[in-house]
């Protein structure tokens, strides 16, 4: 049986419902769920200019050759010779030292209060990071949540949720409150419920629910500032098509078109033009090879209308990617399982103007349920995940869009699967929490967290 399909099993069994196994055993696979810049430093020198000045006052001027100087009359006393002015010429000022610039790599950083993976992680508008819900190594679903202060470099307790989840999502509001919707709970059925973290109280309150329960969905913050909320899988391990809108400005959900396919592991990327682009996922239905199906094909989602539309299809279907929308408006899709069942390292770009999709060159390694997170200078990190077998990666690669090729970039500190990647506002990237082991492993879920320096 293939790790993929085995990983679909643990996710029904462990996630929604039918039995909580032991963290050493199948279950553990269903950690392999969801996962998901910066300015050079100038220093200015500055110059300065020199200034020729003219003979002092009271020189005797050099005799012109072949002329001679007659002596001094015997009752003169010859004019002393005045010392040239001082020197007022503004100095340079000295170069400003130059702070050295930061090794590039991962380094380690504070740890949270609570091991968890399977959490969320949001930056909020003064630049701390909201960690919220997960499991722990219990296995419990947690409904804590702490605050990173990248300027201490420290995790900070605040209030908890209304609700303990996991596997659920997280959007920054255009006010600056974060909208927390569905997931796993602790009685392992999926939730209806949502709330809001206010940051300027550090404390969660209560919501209007989703229409229907969901977890494994996605959440994308639109233009007009409603939250589309789609896909995903109910309580009975099946999947949604189905999608709804949350208003900040009544607190409710409302339904809106359902998707031409039901999706989960599904990414969900806003478009420059304020469209949303689902692309793969799973259809929860397995194929010839006793794996699940991933889907090759494509949607986009129109506020204007309400509506899903088809769009492009990948050569080959996957799920378990990534999606990164480029500075150029293209999006990166990368890597993730292929319908066999082995995870890929190809890349695939969709370009909206034609609504198409290009191959991109491949990643450097294989890899599923990874973090990828635009840097500010518009390359893409890629960091950890899972290769397949019974192994976590460490590894992380960058896509550099003008080249449009991956480069090895470095090694986390710890090997990782199921954590979360957040851009901060200096550019570096913050990684938290997540999953040391492979499927089979016993290993313990992690606290520890660490910056990449780009």
């Amino acid at each position: 049986m293939s790790i993929r399909r085995q990983t679909a099993e643990g996710l029904t069994a462990s996630r929604m419902g039918r039995v909580r196994l032991s963290r050493g055993s199948v279950a553990r696979t269903s950690r392999l769920g969801l996962a998901g810049l910066l300015a050079a430093l100038a220093v200015a020198g500055c110059s300065g200019s020199s200034v020729t000045f003219p003979p002092a006052v009271g020189t005797t001027p050099t005799p012109v050759s072949g002329t001679p100087t007659p002596p001094p009359a015997a009752s003169e006393t010859p004019p002393p010779t005045l010392a040239p002015p001082p020197d007022t010429s503004p100095s340079a000022a000295p170069a400003a030292a130059a702070s050295p610039k930061p090794a590039s790599g991962f380094s380690l950083t504070g740890s949270m209060a609570k091991a968890r993976d399977l959490h969320t992680a949001t930056k909020l508008a003064d630049g701390r990071v909201l960690i919220a819900g997960g499991v722990d190594d219990s296995p419990a679903v947690l409904s804590s949540a702490e605050l990173y202060d990248p300027a201490t470099a420290t995790f900070s307790q605040t209030g908890s949720m209304t609700a303990a989840r996991e596997a659920s999502t997280a959007t920054l509001l255009a006010g600056g409150r974060v909208l927390i919707a569905g997931g796993v709970g602790d009685t392992s059925a999926a939730l209806a419920s949502a709330e809001l973290y206010d940051p300027s109280t550090g404390k969660f309150s209560a919501t209007g629910s989703m229409h229907g329960v969901r977890a494994w969905h996605t959440a994308t913050l639109l233009l007009n500032g409603r939250v589309l909320i789609a896909g995903g899988r109910d309580s009975s391990s099946a999947d949604l098509a189905s999608a709804e809108l949350y208003d900040p400005a009544t607190g409710t959900f409302s339904l809106t078109g359902s998707m031409a396919r039901a999706r989960e592991l599904v990414t969900a990327t806003l478009l420059r033009d304020g469209h949303v682009l689902f692309a793969g996922g799973s259809a929860g239905t397995t194929n010839a090879d006793g794996g699940l199906t991933a889907l090759a094909s494509a949607e986009l989602y129109d506020p204007a209308t309400g509506k899903f539309s088809p769009t492009g299809s990948m050569p080959s279907g996957r799920d378990g990617h990534t999606a990164s929308l480029l500075p150029d408006g293209r999006v990166l899709l990368a890597g993730g399982f292929a319908d066999s069942a082995d995870t890929v390292a190809s890349a695939q770009l969709y370009d909206p103007a034609t609504g198409k999709f290009s191959p991109s060159r491949s990643m450097v390694t294989a890899r599923a349920y990874h973090t990828a997170t635009v840097l500010a200078d518009g390359r893409v990190l890629i960091a950890g995940g899972f290769p397949g077998g019974n192994a976590v990666l460490a590894s992380a690669e960058l896509y550099d869009q003008k080249a449009g090729a991956f480069s090895a970039a470095g090694s986390m500190t710890t090997a990782r699967r199921m954590d979360t990647a957040t851009l901060l506002s200096d550019g570096r990237v913050l990684i938290v929490g997540g999953y040391p082991g492979g499927p089979s492993d016993v290993a313990g879920v992690l606290a520890s967290a660490e910056l990449f320096q780009p």
